[in-house]
């Protein structure tokens, strides 16, 4: 679901976008760390913020870091 959101804010197309990993963080809603394979040898990092069921809004791209490895630790940032 955030994948516009990923595209619109890196200026490109992804013809794949495959989450490989993920952690939750519960605040005031959960916050979702996702490791997310952008191509054939590029990984990004995602986080991504879902708010309490009854705000009714869908999950927001608030920051992501690119040029990760399959290998880079999935860290909050």
């Amino acid at each position: 679901q955030v994948k516009p959101q990923f595209e619109s804010k890196t200026m490109r197309n992804c013809a794949m976008f495959t989450a490989i990993a993920y952690k939750t963080q519960v605040v005031a809603g959960i916050n979702y760390l996702i490791k997310v394979q952008v191509s054939s040898t590029e990984y990004a990092h995602l986080r991504v913020f879902q708010s309490l069921p009854h705000e009714n809004q869908g999950p927001s791209l608030v920051s992501f870091q690119t040029g990760k490895t399959r290998d880079d630790p999935l860290t909050y940032f």
